[in-house]
């Protein structure tokens, strides 16, 4: 928590803040987590955070494991397997994480599964333009 009120500011967008963060713990390598559709994203956080740490990616399609291999049945589909996104980052001793996009279910498989710290950057949410507080404002509008 002290990390935290030394190194927050109501100026700085999300991405400063967990920048600001990893310096005030020391942080050395930052692992994402990320979906596959969002590889522009993905690119430009690495790219402004390797100024200060080292970054690896990992997209949701990690192992390309199919449906059938995954779950039994006949799909041949390539499934998300955000367990293998953490063992990923697990394994390169990530101490930081982030979730980007992830599904729901999906971020909490692999926030479980993840030895390092988890913080998500942005959730996934198909009708609102990936911005989960419209959802509770149409929300709040209907009750």
């Amino acid at each position: 928590m002290q990390v935290t009120v030394d190194h927050s500011s109501m100026n700085n967008n999300r991405v400063e803040e967990i920048r600001d963060f990893a310096k005030g713990m020391n942080i050395k390598k930052i692992g994402i987590a990320h979906c596959v559709m969002f590889p522009q994203e993905t690119s430009i956080v690495k790219e402004y955070l390797s100024e200060d740490f080292e970054v690896l990616t990992v997209d949701c399609k990690y192992g390309r494991i199919r449906k059938d291999e995954m779950l039994g049945g006949t799909g041949r589909r390539i499934m998300c397997n955000p367990a293998g996104q953490a063992e990923y980052l697990n394994n390169n001793k990530t101490e930081l994480n982030i979730s980007l996009a992830l599904c729901v279910g999906h971020d909490m498989v692999f926030s479980k599964a993840s030895e390092g710290l988890v913080t998500n950057l942005f959730d996934k949410d198909f009708t609102n333009n990936n911005n989960p507080a419209q959802a509770v404002a149409d929300i709040e509008r209907e009750l």
